[in-house]
């Protein structure tokens, strides 16, 4: 378990705070979202949990133990039990990938059987096996990944940090790569934290994020629920603050998790049960890991607004109320 309470950051060179007041709690077995934008503090706070990085207030404890207290070969000790991977890969170009693999556990004075006992797993579990003898120059974006994912496992971590490892990847890897993880996640059980501006990365793969903005964070929760919810934190990271709104009528913000039925039923059957008509200002179905979520603002009049409230309420939906002025935004 990952427990950081009150944390600050600051960088002594520049008095700069790059983290104010961090208090969040990542379970064993997560796959918990760091997510903001450029210079919010999530690399930082990253390289805080592996002790990468100092900070001068509050507690960042990991199985207990406080990061800030250790030191020499205790903290040493600690990192072996903490993976990571960058978005750059960082694997050393004259090596072969089976020795990029193999080097932490050389380091660590494992024996030759033993590292190629577990060199040989690791690169059977990542699907690179038949690659073992070849340099990275020869490998696509994503197999150098997951070489550096390999070689992150080499100490059996219990905790592995993924710092924007998919943002130099197309679409199709980076799908890939997230499968990966997951996988690793459910066989392995181990805990991973994801840094990541990438709204897809997050649904497809986290159970669990914060949203940091200029140092702090603004909404954590579960992921399914914040997408759901859409609060105003995650709208100003998706660039999507600001909508222009109908001047007349009510409008509203309907959030609800797609099953069986086929997009757009929803609406169907109120217009039909409620005999009414209204407009479809925006909709779009987002995927969340294994299922899909709608999410509509729809305009309807005020006489029919209080009807298509309660249809709401009845059928379980999450509903917001939008109004032009900011304030005036107010959840069901």
């Amino acid at each position: 378990m990952i427990e950081i309470t009150n944390l600050q950051k600051t960088f002594e060179d520049s008095d700069l705070t790059v983290l104010k007041d961090i208090s969040l709690k990542i379970e064993d077995g997560d796959i918990y979202g760091l997510v903001g934008r450029s210079g919010a503090g999530k690399s930082t706070l990253l390289r805080c949990i592996n002790g990468l990085t100092g900070y001068q207030k509050g507690n960042l404890k990991v199985d207990g133990c406080e990061v800030k207290e250790l030191s020499g070969i205790r903290l040493r000790e600690f990192r072996k039990n903490i993976g990571m991977i960058f978005q750059q890969f960082s694997l050393l170009e004259r090596k072969t990938v089976y020795e990029n693999v193999a080097l932490p556990m050389e380091c660590w004075g494992w024996t030759r059987q033993k590292r190629d006992q577990k060199v040989k797993e690791l690169l059977e579990l990542v699907g690179l096996k038949e690659k073992m003898n070849v340099k990275p120059r020869t490998l696509s974006g994503g197999q150098k990944q997951r070489v550096a994912i390999a070689r992150a496992l080499t100490m059996d971590p219990k905790i592995l940090l993924c710092d924007e490892a998919t943002s130099a990847l197309d679409p199709k890897t980076t799908n890939s790569i997230l499968d990966l993880l997951l996988k690793i996640n459910k066989e392995l059980k181990i805990t991973i934290v994801i840094v990541t501006h990438q709204m897809s990365v997050v649904r497809r793969v986290c159970n669990k994020m914060s949203i940091l903005e200029n140092g702090k964070i603004v909404e954590q929760g579960d992921v399914r629920q914040i997408f759901l919810n859409q609060p105003a934190a995650l709208m100003r990271l998706m660039g999507e603050e600001g909508q222009t709104l109908p001047e007349t009528g009510c409008t509203l913000q309907i959030s609800y998790d797609i099953k069986e039925k086929a997009d757009g039923e929803l609406f169907t059957a109120m217009s039909e049960e409620l005999h009414i008509r209204f407009s479809v200002i925006d909709g779009k179905i987002q995927k969340y890991r294994e299922n899909m979520m709608g999410l509509f603002v729809i305009n309807v009049s005020d006489k029919d607004a209080v009807s298509v409230k309660q249809y709401l309420d009845k059928k379980g939906y999450q509903w917001k109320e939008l109004e032009q002025e900011k304030g005036g935004e107010s959840w069901d």
